[in-house]
């Protein structure tokens, strides 16, 4: 089973993660919509993990940097808009650094984040979305026990074309 550790985004890791975000920017760019500019610089990076501490204090959401068995940074893991009451519910979403894709990275955290979500978190739904074309977030998301429970058509825009989503959801068992 492939190793991987999930570590929250803290200031010291600025830098490492400037990089991370930086190296594989046009490929994430090329999948998802851009971050704004002023992202990719050391100051939009401190904001961005100071705005990810604040949401984890928050219990609005909470933010992992993915490492694997070397200690490289190979990506990010998330569980965003958590929403409590009567829902207690969050929206997944991971991206994997180019060079580190296939090699099952994403699979392991996923199930780490989902492990954390519906122990320590208290979760009872995670959903999660992915473009219809993107086999490789798809076959994460059923490995990992996710359902598919709808499609939207036409509802992501990137680069002035339209793309279908497949929409997910996994339960605390």
């Amino acid at each position: 089973m492939l190793t991987v550790q999930l570590i929250p985004p803290t200031p010291d890791v600025a830098d490492e993660l400037l990089r991370f975000e930086t190296d594989n920017r046009a490929f994430f760019e090329a999948r998802i919509n851009a971050r704004p500019p002023g992202y990719y610089s050391l100051q939009g990076v401190q904001a961005a993990i100071e705005q990810a501490r604040r949401d984890s204090a928050e219990d609005k959401g909470y933010q992992f940097l993915m490492r694997d068995a070397a200690g490289v940074l190979v990506g990010r893991v998330n569980l965003a808009g958590v929403r409590r009451g009567q829902f207690q519910m969050a929206d997944l979403g991971y991206r994997i650094a180019e060079s580190a894709g296939g090699r099952g990275h994403a699979s392991a955290a996923v199930r780490l984040v989902l492990a954390k979500a519906f122990g320590e978190l208290g979760l009872r739904r995670v959903e999660a979305n992915a473009r219809v074309d993107n086999e490789g977030s798809v076959r994460v998301l059923l490995r990992n026990g996710f359902t598919q429970f709808g499609r939207s058509t036409r509802s992501f825009e990137l680069g002035g074309v339209w793309h279908d989503r497949l929409h997910f959801e996994r339960h605390a068992d």
